[in-house]
């Protein structure tokens, strides 16, 4: 009985507290390890008890290993049933807290970082793509339109490029650092250009606001891009594009230690499928392979 199967794998406090966790956050080992407070050994058969039985999906990116509840399948059904019976559970309460303040910390993390680099960004893009021109690649699928955003416009180089395209660009990233020298990269602009603060997961603009979206090798630094792409669709007009760049799936985990990679880049499948829930239909996907670095995927698909 498929029912036993998973009423034997929640039969467990630590297993219960995992579970409803995971229902709300992706996370690696270690950060589940510290959250709970448990040897990795201990949390790892947990893991594995959840995972054998369906409960949970395992994300291996590299070396690393990410968790998450399951949500699709007879498996997800449990969630439902969980969440109506944990509610006011003081332990439960506290795992959500810690979980919380151990997803803020990786994002200030993330945003001290990019912060820190700010006025040497362009030089360290260098070190991961060499003197590829990932802007000009870009600007060679880009067609003249109303008003186009950059998510993740980071110093504002490709932005610059976009503005002689476009009547207004508007460039969102959530390092103000990066937004100071995207500023600078656009005192010369005679175009008009807007910088917004903000998350790509929670983007400060409206409803259809843009006739084209660009990412470029901003989404495997989310922890979730299937958000950033959701919101891509809500601001992007109907018959407008996303235009995205980003690595094919590679093993280079020196780019996770150097600049914070959350994914070692998408498989062709991944990045797809997400797209395609967004809302978008493809219409064109290219692969180009710098001298340097990771290949790089193109894709451009219609709203």
């Amino acid at each position: 009985m498929k029912s036993l199967i998973y009423f034997k794998a929640m039969a467990d406090s630590t297993r219960i507290r995992l579970y409803h966790i995971l229902l709300h956050h992706e996370m690696s080992v270690n950060e589940i390890v510290t959250l709970m407070d448990m040897g990795q050994s201990r949390i790892s058969r947990h893991l594995k008890i959840l995972t054998d039985c369906g409960l949970l999906t395992c994300r291996r990116d590299g070396v690393w290993a990410f968790y998450a509840a399951e949500r699709d399948g007879d498996g997800a059904q449990m969630a439902t049933l969980v969440e109506s019976l944990v509610v006011g559970e003081s332990q439960v309460r506290d795992d959500n807290l810690r979980a919380d303040a151990v997803i803020r910390d990786r994002r200030l993390k993330r945003l001290q970082f990019f912060d820190d680099i700010a006025p040497r960004w362009e030089h360290l893009k260098a070190d991961i793509i060499g003197d590829f021109d990932l802007n000009e690649a870009l600007m060679r699928e880009i067609q003249p339109c109303r008003k186009a955003v950059d998510l993740g416009c980071g110093s504002g180089t490709l932005m610059t490029r976009i503005a002689q395209r476009v009547a207004m660009v508007v460039g969102v990233d959530s390092s103000p650092n990066m937004l100071k020298e995207a500023e600078k990269s656009l005192q010369g602009v005679t175009q008009g250009f807007d910088l917004r603060l903000g998350e790509l997961e929670h983007l400060p603009m409206g409803d259809g606001e843009v006739d084209l979206a660009v990412i470029s090798l901003a989404l495997h630094h989310l922890d979730d891009p299937r958000l950033a792409l959701t919101e891509s669709s809500r601001v992007v007009a109907d018959g407008g594009r996303l235009l995205i760049a980003e690595f094919e799936q590679h093993a280079d985990e020196s780019l996770r230690d150097r600049f914070g990679d959350r994914w070692l880049g998408f498989s062709e499948g991944e990045l797809l499928g997400w797209i395609g829930d967004a809302g978008f239909t493809l219409e064109s996907l290219h692969r180009l392979s710098p001298a340097k670095g990771p290949v790089v995927m193109i894709c451009q698909a219609r709203r």
